[in-house]
């Protein structure tokens, strides 16, 4: 895996500061610390690290056709390169290396900017058409690599896998967006395409950016997105079962490719089980494993994936992490460059970190709840959807959201009615009530949270228009397809990924995510919803299909996912830290909050009385930003 930077100047052809691209390819080294390699010419400067992968002696970037008109810079694998290769030769065109790079470059010869509908991988390139005068930039269909961008006061075009590169441009003003701050109190994260900077974007997932010199034009255009319209109710079990098991394989197989040590996480989990099951069947050696054991055991899922391990013959290592492991809140903040809040980010990257040791390349299960349907919030969102189907909105709202007030004496309840957010979320429409049930924080906390200054900077602004825009384009009436959809444009790419991808890079490590080959995604949204939730139980098909493969207590027993103790962080080690950082600290003297809010959260969570651990983790989370990105 690579790193890619770049600068285009849109109104002419100005020497740019070879300083500035050496810089900003400096300050990714930790993604590609193999190789660097930079070029310039009048208008135009490109730079690339590489974690060399495939073709080790001849794939060095950036790389050229064969009249050096077309150059390349490249971060990803394509799986499909090999066929995509002969199709190419076959109308006139020559090769010099063995790599992916190589097609990508001849195909943009070939099919110009439709060459990314050819493409089946993950990959951020920015290809420079000499001839055209064309900067051209793409992004895989689900956002598995990286790509931010930002035009500078000064007419160029800045670009690169990560933010830290482009804000080592002076021009790139660190002004804070002040919808990006109410997104990412909402979600924990800043999904696309904004970031946490006014000055600077996300290139979307499936987008393609056009850049035309000399003329300053820049266009961003999708060209993929997932659609849930062409769903098949009529699909059979056992015909869709078979079919799941080989697209399965298939992606697996696709993703084996490497002339360096490959292995695969195995966190004891359905879907990291069913990609380590599907390696062992495809591969004559026994396969690399990596585990994570945590020293709290409600956290630690440790001896599943032994089950696993054992069953399936391979080489597994694993590495512990005790309750106290909390030294990487400051390394944190420079690793995700934005705020991010996702506490899974401490084993994730213990994780890369020990599979680093072993291998370059990891496999992991990720994407198997977004794409199959297995996060508990679907069955939840289903049950909610219930209700608001036979209590009309103009009685459902006040009812649901008194009784919310009321809780937690509601004991006479029945068992779906007990949660409170629950009941607040049964009070909202279908959209606004999953945003309820996903948020980090509800839109009450936050306005009590934020400052009368930041309120009405913000002038009536919520996330919550977030997920309505992606809810008009999502072309489906089905519920549960409706929420899939949201979380395949905000969480998948807006967390997971970036959580994987920056804890992977930090380690320059490789991860191939078979469960989301877009060919196994887009024939999963055709499924009808009754294969993926039935009777309470998330992934039934996926769990169905994978019995003869998989231990039956790992596919049916409860989730637990990859937590660690903030609670008790927050109340014992942590304790102080919370104070200093939240109440004095950076965060305080933002301006954008209410200190008198933030020390109630802070002394009702430490006394016990409420656990507002999530907030408060955004909210220490943001201080780091505050002090590593914005005040360095």
């Amino acid at each position: 895996m690579c790193g890619i930077v770049g600068i285009l100047d849109l109104t002419g052809q100005r020497e740019l500061d070879r300083e500035l691209l050496a810089a900003m390819n400096r300050r990714q080294h930790h993604r590609g610390p193999d190789e660097g390699g930079e070029h310039f010419e009048p208008g135009v400067a490109l730079g690339h690290r590489r974690l060399s992968i495939i073709d080790l002696s001849t794939g060095q970037q950036p790389l050229w056709n064969e009249d050096r008109s077309v150059v390349i810079v490249y971060n990803g694998e394509l799986y499909n390169f090999t066929g995509l290769r002969v199709e190419l030769e076959r109308a006139g065109h020559r090769f010099r290396t063995h790599s992916d790079t190589e097609v990508i470059v001849h195909a943009w010869e070939e099919w110009g900017t439709e060459c990314v509908h050819r493409f089946n991988g993950m990959f951020a390139f920015a290809i420079w058409d000499r001839n055209r005068r064309q900067l051209f930039i793409a992004r895989d269909r689900l956002g598995k690599k990286p790509l931010y961008y930002s035009q500078t006061p000064d007419g160029r075009l800045l670009f690169a896998s990560e933010l830290k590169s482009i804000l080592m441009d002076p021009q790139v003003r660190r002004e804070l967006d002040s919808h990006a701050v109410e997104e990412y109190f909402a979600l924990g994260y800043v999904p696309d395409p904004r970031t946490i900077f006014t000055s600077v974007r996300k290139l979307p997932p499936g987008h393609v950016l056009l850049a035309q010199a000399g003329i300053g034009t820049v266009t961003v255009r999708e060209y993929w997105d997932v659609d849930f319209s062409r769903m098949n109710r009529a699909a059979d079990p056992q015909t869709a079962g078979r079919e799941l098991i080989e697209r399965l394989r298939d992606a697996v197989r696709a993703r084996l490719m490497s002339e360096v040590p490959l292995g695969a996480f195995l966190s004891g989990g359905v879907d990291s089980s069913a990609v380590v099951a599907m390696m062992a069947g495809l591969s004559q050696e026994p396969v690399n494993t990596c585990s994570i054991a945590f020293g709290a055991r409600d956290y630690d899922e440790s001896r599943y994936a032994q089950e696993v391990a054992t069953r399936y013959g391979t080489n597994h290592h694993v590495d512990r992490v005790e309750p106290d492991d909390f030294s990487l809140l400051d390394v944190l903040a420079d690793v995700y460059d934005e705020p991010f809040a996702d506490s899974s980010a401490i084993p994730t990257y213990r994780v890369c970190q020990l599979a680093r040791r072993r291998v370059t390349v990891a496999l992991s299960g990720d994407g198997g709840d977004e794409v199959f349907a297995g996060y508990r919030r679907y069955r939840w969102h289903m049950n909610e959807e219930r209700v608001r189907s036979v209590i009309p909105s103009a009685v459902r709202g006040p009812l649901f959201s008194f009784l919310g007030t009321v809780y937690p004496k509601m004991d006479w309840a029945p068992r779906v009615l007990r949660a409170k957010a629950t009941l607040q979320g049964i009070a909202r429409d279908s959209v606004a009530g999953y945003l309820h049930s996903v948020s980090v924080t509800t839109t009450e906390m936050r306005e009590r949270l934020y400052s009368p200054a930041f309120l009405r900077q913000l002038d009536g602004y919520r996330a919550i228009e977030v997920f309505r825009a992606h809810a008009r384009r999502a072309r489906t009436e089905d519920p549960l397809a409706l929420v899939q959809y949201i979380d395949f444009k905000t969480y998948l790419p807006g967390d997971i990924l970036v959580k994987v991808d920056r804890a992977s890079m930090a380690h320059s490590l490789e991860v191939r995510v078979p469960l989301l080959d877009y060919t196994l995604v887009q024939w999963a949204a055709e499924l009808p919803p009754h294969l993926k939730l039935r009777n309470g139980e998330g992934k039934w098909l996926f769990k169905k299909s994978l019995e003869p493969y998989v231990p039956h207590d790992t596919l049916y027993r409860p989730k637990m996912g990859f937590a660690v103790p903030l609670a008790q962080w927050f109340r014992g080690p942590l304790r102080q830290r919370v104070r200093d950082c939240l109440l004095e600290g950076a965060l305080a003297r933002s301006g954008l909050f209410r200190p008198e809010s933030i020390r109630r959260l802070v002394d009702e969570h430490q006394s016990g009385v409420r656990d507002h651990s999530a907030p408060l983790w955004s909210l220490l989370m943001f201080d780091g930003f505050l002090r590593n990105t914005v005040q360095p």
